[in-house]
């Protein structure tokens, strides 16, 4: 680990005093300086609640035409805050131990994110990834768009609350760990998910679905994959899904 890294939160400085007093009221309070719109923990915190407003509002199902298409904008826009985050030098905090944030809600709200989003992406919330590319014939692993968008909202929504408690140190440091041990690698296959199926409705071609298939079953290798993959042709899901097949 490097040296602690010292980020200013917000703009430091003390205005010249006048020697006289005012001649009718107190002087009227200082207003803080607002944020740096340049400051790296500023343009990390700003994509962050970004995307985790943009998720919660189409989990609410309102707009379902444009569902997918947001989704892997936000997210694609969010794991580039992850690169920048991965690529920053080791964030120390200032504290030992991490400062209480107080009751959390976190696992009541998770639960609710992920249901809608489950129910507004079905039938193509679940898909097949492999967690490390570099294990050795590693077998491919069912997931769900729905589980990984509500597991990165929740690692996003922790880092938040030290945000907006002041706590900017231990928000970036919380922010690059779980980028590296959870949200980063959990958003990058949810992204691959979400272009592959763009790319199928768009180039006009066939898409398979996980027939029955769930996040506890184990793929085993390839052929029962194919085995258990059933086909969906795109126009099916285009119109719920909000996509265009290409030339259309």
């Amino acid at each position: 680990m490097s040296d602690a890294t010292q980020l200013k939160n917000g703009a430091q400085g003390s205005g010249a005093q006048g020697s006289g007093v005012p001649e009718s009221g107190p002087a009227a309070p200082a207003v803080p300086a607002s944020p740096d719109p340049s400051d790296f923990a500023v343009q990390i915190a700003d994509q962050v609640e970004s995307f985790i407003l943009t998720v919660t509002e189409v989990a609410k199902g309102d707009e379902p035409d444009s569902a997918v298409p947001y989704l892997l904008l936000e997210v694609s826009q969010l794991l580039l805050a992850g690169g920048r985050l991965g690529a920053h030098e080791d964030i120390v905090p200032d504290e030992r131990y991490e400062p209480d944030l107080g009751p959390e809600q976190a696992v009541e709200e998770a639960d609710e994110l992920r249901e809608r989003l489950a129910a507004l992406l079905d039938p193509v919330d679940v898909y097949s990834e492999v967690f490390d590319p570099y294990e050795p014939r590693k077998a491919p692993v069912a997931c769900r768009i729905s589980d990984d968008l509500a597991d990165v909202v929740t690692d996003l929504r922790h880092g938040l609350a030290h945000y907006r408690a002041g706590r900017t140190v231990e928000a970036l440091w919380w922010w690059q760990f779980s980028y590296f041990s959870n949200w980063g690698s959990t958003a990058s296959g949810s992204l691959r998910a979400l272009q592959s199926l763009v790319a199928h409705v768009r180039l006009d071609q066939p898409l398979q679905e996980l027939d029955g298939l769930d996040t506890d079953q184990d793929l085993g290798e390839e052929d029962e994959l194919a085995e258990e993959a059933g086909k969906v042709m795109a126009e099916e899901i285009a119109g719920p899904l909000g996509l265009r097949r290409q030339g259309k």
